[in-house]
């Protein structure tokens, strides 16, 4: 049987600007390797962590990893958030004019939306379906066995 080598290797990195490292979330090179040295020697306690320091919840969970039923890994099973709130209502008051959504179409014309901007709209959208008398749904997600 023939196997596949792939020749194509990249080993250059680039050094992002001084302007980009001063607004990052990861300060560089060393504090990258830094979380990845901290997730290694403890993954649930590094996922627990950023997920009460990152995500606003409703009602915080009290088990990271729930391995019992491996592979059928479930995370943060017992805790309760909105993601519409995470993705887009927190950061309104922080960066309302902040680009959240660069869409390119297929003529190649860009839009951009900003978070004040994306949020009118969805308050569009909703408004929308209340005046067709849809109601408030509440997602789940179910794991298929």
């Amino acid at each position: 049987m023939a196997t596949l080598e792939s020749v194509l290797r990249e080993t250059r990195t680039f050094e992002p600007s001084a302007q980009f490292v001063k607004q990052a979330n990861v300060s560089g090179m060393a504090a990258y390797r830094a979380l990845c040295k901290e997730a290694e020697q403890d993954y649930a306690g590094f996922w627990a962590k950023l997920a009460r320091e990152e995500i606003l919840w409703h009602r915080h969970f009290t088990q990271t990893l729930d391995e019992s039923n491996a592979p059928f890994y479930r995370w943060f099973y017992d805790g309760e958030l909105n993601i519409s709130y995470n993705c887009l209502d927190k950061h309104l008051s922080r960066q309302p004019n902040k680009v959240a959504l660069i869409f390119e179409a297929d003529d190649g014309k860009v839009t951009k939306v900003t978070y004040k901007e994306l949020y009118h709209r969805v308050c569009q959208l909703a408004n929308g379906l209340k005046s067709l008398r849809i109601t408030k749904v509440i997602a789940s997600l179910f794991i298929y066995q």
